[in-house]
């Protein structure tokens, strides 16, 4: 778990359940310094403490496994569909793109 996506995490919480950092942080039974370090990176929460501050938001938490979502194999039977003109001019502009530091939009 990353800082950041802690951080983020607690963030949306704090907003969607329309609390202060100070008001989430006495939900929490923690300090508003906690929570600002935790928003902005500065500090990670462990896993028991990340869920303890989004229960004090009004929400749950919840971690779901899923199947690897294996995206080269997707792409690869999506462009056998394709006409090879159209596999190559895609390729030939993502190159470019990624070349110029560029993502395509879709």
């Amino acid at each position: 778990m990353t800082a950041t996506w802690a951080g983020n995490l607690i963030r949306r919480a704090r907003r969607e359940g329309g609390l202060s950092q100070r008001e989430l942080a006495r939900r929490a039974a923690t300090s508003q310094p906690a929570i600002a370090a935790y928003e902005s990176g500065g500090r990670t929460p462990t896993f028991a403490t990340l869920v303890r501050i989004i229960r004090a938001a009004g929400l749950e938490m919840r971690v779901r496994l899923e199947p690897y979502d294996d995206h080269d194999a997707w792409l690869r039977r999506f462009e056998s569909e394709l006409p090879p003109e159209t596999v190559d001019e895609r390729r030939r502009r993502d190159a470019e793109l990624a070349a110029s530091g560029r993502r395509r939009r879709r």
